[in-house]
């Protein structure tokens, strides 16, 4: 099985910043003194994607073999990852395929149709649509740019906790979302690299929770149904490749409730004026039940994207 290296992290950061500035690490005093600690927001929401995973996207493009960029890509997505892939691709002039569940984020299909992707709608959530993904690369015979188990993804995604160490060097602890889990696993290969010490905490929906399940009983564990506001977050079973190094390498996983989750999109949006997706918030839901626990500490907080579509909004201010 492939890994992820700390050497690979810091030459795909060479890649990453000929496209992008880093992105701002930001204190926020009234947040701070509402959490008990130092409030810090990694704002990868300012992507010109709205999302992290752009970082990945461009680092595996410029890696992909010549004859390959002429034949083309497919990946799975329900929304961030696919604009990523599809964002590098027409940066790097090759055609990508994005396949989505049925019923997926119109704004976020919108998006990557924008950006010059084929999209291709089936399956009734990631896992199903995963599936439709393997049976047309082979039928068109495309790479199949898997966002659960591509290293050059998460050596790339790997790059905003370089930024967070240099921007931040007496950080403590990290607070991140985990649908996929490759902001996590980058974060635990920089900490580890850099200061063992600096805790990595992950975050997912209590009605996502399988990964958090698979770390507390120490092997995969399926759910059923994976129903969240948390659109990135929603994932039924965890890959190979994250869990081998999630399941050793995160201090912790926290789940939350739809409704805090909720409440913390609202949260964001009065203290740091940031519209964020529910995913995203997920990092501030985590930080709020952990206050007591992180009292005086320089905590950052990965906002992961802002791509929230307006019928979200919508019931989230009434």
């Amino acid at each position: 099985m492939s890994s992820i290296t700390f050497h690979d992290i810091v030459g795909a950061r060479r890649v990453v910043s000929r496209f992008l500035q880093p992105t701002p690490l930001i204190r926020y005093p009234e947040l701070s003194d509402l959490l008990g600690f130092n409030a810090y927001i990694k704002h990868e929401n300012h992507q010109p994607t709205g999302s992290f995973k752009v970082r990945g996207g461009l680092n595996f493009m410029s890696r992909l073999p010549e004859p390959q960029k002429r034949r083309g890509v497919i990946t799975v997505t329900s929304g961030n990852n696919g604009q990523s892939i599809a964002y590098a691709a027409k940066r790097f002039g090759v055609h990508a395929t994005v396949v989505v569940p049925n019923g997926n984020n119109p704004e976020k299909n919108s998006a990557m149709s924008a950006l010059g992707a084929e999209l291709v709608e089936g399956g009734a959530d990631f896992d199903e649509a995963r599936e439709l993904c393997e049976r047309l690369r082979v039928k068109r015979e495309l790479y199949y740019v898997d966002p659960l188990n591509e290293p050059a993804l998460f050596h790339g995604v790997g790059t905003y906790s370089l930024e967070i160490f240099e921007q931040l060097p007496d950080v403590s602890t990290i607070i991140v979302p985990i649908g996929g889990g490759s902001g996590a696993c980058g974060a635990i290969t920089v900490a580890r690299a850099i200061n063992p010490d600096v805790k990595v905490i992950g975050v997912q929906a209590e009605n996502a929770p399988a990964v958090y399940l698979s770390w507390k009983a120490g092997r995969k564990v399926q759910t059923d149904s994976c129903q969240t506001v948390a659109d990135g977050l929603a994932t039924r079973v965890p890959s190979d490749f994250p869990f081998s190094i999630l399941r050793d390498g995160i201090s912790q996983i926290v789940l939350v409730g739809e409704d805090e989750i909720r409440a913390a999109l609202r949260m964001m949006l009065r203290y740091t004026h940031n519209l964020v997706e529910a995913a995203a918030a997920a990092s501030l839901s985590a930080a709020r039940k952990l206050k007591s626990d992180l009292s005086s500490e320089n905590v950052v907080m990965v906002m992961t994207g802002a791509n929230l579509d307006t019928e979200t909004l919508k019931s989230i201010l009434k």
